[in-house]
């Protein structure tokens, strides 16, 4: 993908709902259309953030898994 990712934040070693709420905070300092990563350890935030993403209108671009540590990548809504 080439679009550059506006903030990354490390959300690893926290429980449910601490990944959720720090990402809904970062993403108000983004524009419209700006991408947000968030990494998490906690594999309930899987459901959260696909949850989270249609119930707020921002789009869950890409969710992947690598040894534990789990990425997802958010446009904020337009």
């Amino acid at each position: 993908m080439s679009a550059t990712v506006a903030k990354t934040l490390d959300l690893k070693g926290l429980s449910c709902p601490m990944p959720i709420a720090k990402t809904a905070q970062a993403i108000r300092d983004l524009q419209p259309g700006e991408l947000i990563e968030s990494l998490a350890t906690d594999p309930g935030s899987v459901p959260d953030f696909a949850a989270w993403c249609t119930s707020t209108g921002h789009e869950l671009i890409e969710q992947t898994e690598d040894g534990g540590v789990y990425r997802f990548l958010i446009r904020k809504k337009g």
